[in-house]
C-alpha cells in the first residue's frame, strides 16, 4: 500500500513496498509516550481550509511559494512539548483525539447499557489510563516471559520466537502474511529481515559523528532498560554493547529502505523446504506452532511455500545466533520485551523508552499527556470497533457522495491526460487505461465491521489487553494465509487523519479522519476542496503508476505491462525527479535522498496536476468564475495556496533528520515547493515570469 504520510511488525517491514500513504506527520513519526497523571486537557478547533493568516505576503510567490503560503506558520503553531513538531495532519490528529477520547471516556464507565463492542473499548480505555494500577504490578504482568527468556536455550530459540513475536515483539526477523505480487488473488505467509532496535540498516552502517554518537546513546538506553528489568549496571552495560554487535550484524546483512522500494527486491517466492535448509540448524516448526501459523502454508510455489522478502538475511541472523553467547541474545529479547510494552509498564521504563526513542531520536522533549495516548491505543488496537462509533458522530452523511464525485473528477482528469502524454505510445496507453478504469475506491469507512467477540478485554489489565489484541490481530491475519482475499478490507482505521494505495488491491483509500477541515469542507469553495483533498486524491491515484505502482497491473499483480521504448521514457522522466529532489537540503549538511522518495514525488507532482485539472473542468461545469476573486485571490490562486497549506510546517531539526534518513517523503516544505515548480499552472495563476525559482525554464514532469 502507498500512503500520503506513512504503516504489527510485519507490516512496518513491508510497508514501504505495499503501502503508500499521503504522508508520516511528526505524530506518527515519533514513538512518543504520554506522561503519567491526568493533565487538564487543552480544546483543539478543527484547522481552517483557506488559512490566510499563514500567508506572508511580504514574500514573492514566484520566488519561494512555500513561505509565501505558509510563512506565518510556524509563528502561529508553536510547537508543544510533547510533539516534534506541527502540520496539518497534527492539528487535524489533536481535533480527531479529543473526539475519540470523549467517546472512550463515555464508554469507560461500567453500565448495562453498552454494547460488547462499547465494553471493549471503554474498559481497554480505563485500564490503560489507570497509572497507579500499572506502577503498582511493576514487572510482575511480564515475569512469565521474562523467566521465559532468562531460561532458554539456543534451541529453545525459535520457540520462544514464535510466542514473542505473536504478541509483537520484534525479535530477529519478521513472519506474516501478504497478497502475492505475483497472483493477488492469494494471500501467502511471507519471512523478511527485521529485528533492529535502531530506525533502519543504515543507523548501524553510518561512520559521521552524528551515527556514532546516537549509537552510543543507543548503547546506554539499552544499559538502562535491562538494569531496570534487573541486570546488575555492570552485566546490562557489556550485554548492550554485545547487543548492538549483534544488531549490527542483522543490519549487514539488511536491504536499505531504498532498495526496498523496489518490490521484486522482496520478492523471492521458496518452498518451505528451501527456507528452512536456509537457516539450518534452526528448525522452523516450533515457531510456526508457536506464532499460531496455519498447519500448512499454501503459496506461491505449492501447499508450503513462502515468500522471503531477503533471501541473504536468514543465513547471516542464523550466523549471528551462532556466534552470540546465550547471555547477549536473553538480554537482546529482554529489551525488545520491554520496549514493545513499555507504556503499559511503570513509569521509570516507559520514561527510559521516550528519552530514547522520542527526545534523542525526534526531539520532543515530552511525553503526550496520557489520554492522547491510552486514545491512539485504542484506535489502534480496537480501531474498527472505535471507528464505527467515530463515524456515526463526527462522518458528515453527505461527506462521502461528494468525496466520490471528486475522485470521479480527478479518475476523469488523467484519463484526459493519458491521451496527451507525448511520451507514451499506444499500446502502452491502452493498458494504464485499463488499469485506471480497475482502480477501486473506498471512501470513509468500511463497508463490513470487524468482527472483535473473541477478544477479552479487562478494565483492570493494562498490559493483558495490549498482549490479547496483539495476539488476537496477529491470528486474524495470519488466518488469511491459504483464503480468498477481501478487497474489502481496510488497511486504516476510520478515524485515520491519512490515505493510501494499495498496488495488490489496486484500491484508493480515503479514511472519515481525513474528510474535515482544513483537507475537506463539504461547505467550502471549489477551488479550497480540489487543492486541499483534491491533491490527496490525484496523489494516491497517482501512486498506481509511479516507479512502483506502475509495475503492478489492473489486478493488482506485479507484471510488466509497459513496452521497452516506454518504459525507457518513464525512466528518464523519473530520473529527472531523483536528480532535482536529491538536490534540496532538508536540514544542515542532509539532502533529500531522490530515490527513496521517488515514488512520494511522483505522487505529489502528479497528483497536483490532475488535481488542478479536475478543478478546472468542474468549475466549468458548474458555471463557476474561476477569475472571481474570494479574499482576494483568483481560483487557481486559492487552488495552489491550499495546496501549499497542506504541507505547513513547524518541525524540530532532529525530526527532519529523521525524517531524511528513514522516510519516502520528503520533508513538508520541499513537498509544497518541489511539486509547484513542475506545474504547469502555476506561473499563470500568479503571473510568475520565466525562469524565476517558482516557473523555471526547465523542469521535471512523469504524470
Amino acid at each position: 500500500m502507498y500512503s500520503v504520510r506513512h504503516s504489527s511488525i510485519f507490516s512496518s517491514i513491508f510497508a514501504l513496498a505495499t503501502l503508500s500513504a499521503i504522508c508520516m506527520s511528526a505524530v506518527a513519526q515519533s514513538p512518543a509516550t504520554p506522561k503519567t497523571g491526568a493533565a487538564p486537557r487543552q480544546h483543539y478547533l478543527p484547522a481552517p481550509m483557506f488559512d490566510t493568516a499563514a500567508i506572508d505576503t511580504k514574500v514573492d510567490p514566484c520566488t519561494d511559494f512555500y513561505q509565501y503560503a505558509c510563512g506565518h506558520f510556524a509563528a502561529n503553531h508553536p510547537i508543544p512539548g510533547d510533539q516534534s513538531g506541527v502540520d496539518q495532519f497534527y492539528l487535524i490528529y489533536n481535533v480527531n483525539t479529543e473526539r475519540l477520547n470523549d467517546i472512550l471516556t463515555k464508554f469507560a464507565a461500567p453500565g448495562p447499557t453498552r454494547t460488547a463492542n462499547e465494553q471493549k473499548i471503554g474498559d481497554y480505555y480505563a485500564a490503560c489510563m489507570n497509572k497507579d494500577a500499572i506502577n503498582q504490578k511493576g514487572l510482575a504482568p511480564i515475569q512469565p516471559l521474562l523467566t521465559e527468556i532468562d531460561k532458554v536455550t539456543k534451541s529453545g530459540l525459535p520457540r520462544l520466537t514464535g510466542e514473542l513475536q505473536r504478541l509483537g515483539v520484534n525479535a530477529f526477523f519478521g513472519f506474516g502474511e501478504q497478497q502475492d505480487f505475483k497472483d493477488a488473488t492469494k494471500q501467502v505467509a511471507a519471512v523478511d529481515q527485521g529485528g533492529l532496535g535502531l530506525p533502519e540498516r543504515d543507523y548501524y552502517t553510518r561512520t559521521g559523528d552524528k551515527d556514532k554518537q546516537l549509537r552510543d546513546q543507543y548503547v546506554q538506553y539499552t544499559t538502562n532498560m535491562l538494569t531496570l528489568s534487573g541486570e546488575t549496571p555492570q552485566q546490562a552495560l557489556v550485554d548492550a554493547k554485545n547487543i548492538l554487535a549483534f544488531e549490527t550484524k542483522l543490519a549487514e546483512a539488511s536491504d536499505t529502505n531504498t532498495a526496498r522500494r523496489d518490490p521484486a527486491v522482496i520478492y523471492h517466492p521458496q518452498t518451505l523446504a528451501d527456507f528452512e535448509a536456509s537457516i539450518k540448524p534452526i528448525d522452523i516448526k516450533p515457531f510456526l506452532e508457536t506464532v499460531h501459523a496455519p498447519s500448512s502454508l499454501p503459496g506461491p510455489l505449492g501447499p508450503d511455500s513462502v515468500v522471503n522478502g531477503n533471501p541473504k538475511f536468514f543465513p547471516a541472523m542464523v550466523a549471528a545466533v551462532k556466534d552470540a553467547d546465550i547471555q547477549t541474545l536473553r538480554a537482546y529479547l529482554r529489551v525488545k520485551l520491554l520496549e514493545t510494552f513499555r507504556s503499559d509498564l511503570p513509569k521509570t521504563i516507559d520514561d527510559e523508552g521516550f528519552r530514547f526513542y522520542g527526545t534523542i531520536l525526534y526531539g520532543q522533549p515530552e511525553q503526550r499527556p496520557r489520554w492522547k495516548r491510552c486514545s491512539t491505543s485504542v484506535d489502534r488496537t480496537l480501531g474498527e470497533a472505535l471507528g464505527q462509533v467515530y463515524v456515526q458522530q463526527y462522518f458528515a452523511g453527505d461527506s462521502k457522495a461528494k468525496t466520490l464525485e471528486m475522485v470521479h473528477d480527478i479518475e476523469s482528469a488523467m484519463d484526459a491526460d493519458l491521451d496527451k502524454l507525448d511520451w507514451m505510445g499506444p499500446e502502452t496507453r491502452i493498458k494504464a487505461k485499463d488499469k485506471l478504469h480497475l482502480i477501486a475506491n473506498k471512501i470513509g469507512y468500511p463497508e463490513h465491521w470487524r468482527d472483535y467477540t473473541k477478544l477479552e478485554i479487562s478494565p483492570s489489565d493494562a498490559l493483558g489487553n495490549a498482549e490479547r489484541a496483539t495476539a488476537f490481530e496477529n491470528d486474524r491475519e495470519l488466518n488469511k494465509i491459504g483464503k480468498p482475499v477481501d478487497k474489502l478490507e481496510w488497511g486504516m482505521t476510520p478515524p485515520t487523519v491519512n490515505a493510501y494505495y494499495d498496488p495488490s488491491m489496486n484500491n484508493i483509500n480515503f479514511p472519515a479522519g481525513i474528510l474535515q477541515p482544513a483537507f475537506y469542507d463539504p461547505h467550502a469553495d471549489l477551488a479550497e476542496n480540489y487543492g486541499h483533498i483534491g491533491a490527496v486524491i490525484g496523489h494516491e491515484l497517482t501512486h498506481g503508476f509511479d516507479d512502483q505502482g506502475a509495475q503492478f497491473d489492473g489486478d493488482g499483480n506485479l507484471k510488466d505491462w509497459w513496452t521497452a521504448d516506454d518504459k525507457t521514457k518513464f525512466e528518464a522522466k523519473t530520473s529527472c525527479l531523483v536528480n532535482e529532489y536529491g538536490s534540496f537540503t532538508a536540514v544542515d549538511d542532509v539532502k533529500v535522498n531522490g530515490k527513496l522518495t521517488l515514488g512520494e514525488n511522483t505522487a505529489d507532482n502528479g497528483g497536483l496536476v490532475l488535481a488542478y485539472m479536475a478543478y478546472l473542468d468542474r468549475a466549468k461545469k458548474d458555471g463557476i468564475d474561476t477569475a472571481k476573486k474570494i479574499d482576494g485571490y483568483t481560483g487557481p490562486q486559492r487552488f495552489y495556496i491550499a495546496f501549499a497549506q497542506n504541507w505547513c510546517e513547524n518541525s524540530r531539526p532532529e525530526q527532519v533528520r529523521a525524517q531524511v534518513l528513514t522516510d519516502p517523503h520528503s520533508p513538508d516544505h520541499i513537498r509544497a515547493n518541489g511539486a509547484i515548480v513542475n506545474q504547469p499552472g502555476f506561473a499563470g495563476a500568479f503571473g510568475c515570469k520565466k525562469d524565476t525559482p517558482m516557473a523555471p525554464a526547465s523542469n521535471c514532469r512523469v504524470w
